[in-house]
């Protein structure tokens, strides 16, 4: 499902490709790629449930146990987002637990020539919620 918020997206999809739908798309030089599952595909490496309130049911994952250190997983929107007056909100939901092999989950902007601008990082494991 997608809004016209470029990015905004909850991924219940059903069967149709959910970079196309979302907006995004993977990074090819990157070393691995994001999926789309749900808590039943998951289970113990991962949330119990999606953070979308009512019958939502996936989310997107990489699996850090099967990388080593280093490897990178990319997604990047497709569209790009509007100017705006000093004000850019970025909002998302994430879970970062129980994995000793967890990494980094970074968010970057590109400015209109390319050059990326590290917004937000978390290397910590959080709570076991989103």
């Amino acid at each position: 499902y997608y809004t016209n918020i470029p990015g905004s997206c909850n991924f219940e999809t059903q069967d149709q490709e959910w970079t196309t739908v979302c907006g995004l798309t993977q990074d090819p030089s990157d070393d691995f790629d994001w999926n789309i599952s749900n808590s039943a595909v998951t289970e113990q490496t991962g949330p119990g449930t999606d953070h979308t309130p009512g019958r939502g049911q996936r989310f997107l994952y990489v699996n850090s146990s099967a990388q080593k250190e280093g490897n990178r997983a990319r997604i990047i929107t497709t569209k790009l987002f509007p100017a705006s007056l000093g004000v850019c909100r970025v909002r998302f939901w994430f879970w970062m637990f129980a994995s000793g092999q967890t990494g980094l989950l970074k968010v970057y902007t590109a400015e209109e020539h390319g050059m990326e601008i590290l917004m937000w990082s978390s290397s910590r494991n959080e709570e076991n919620k989103w």
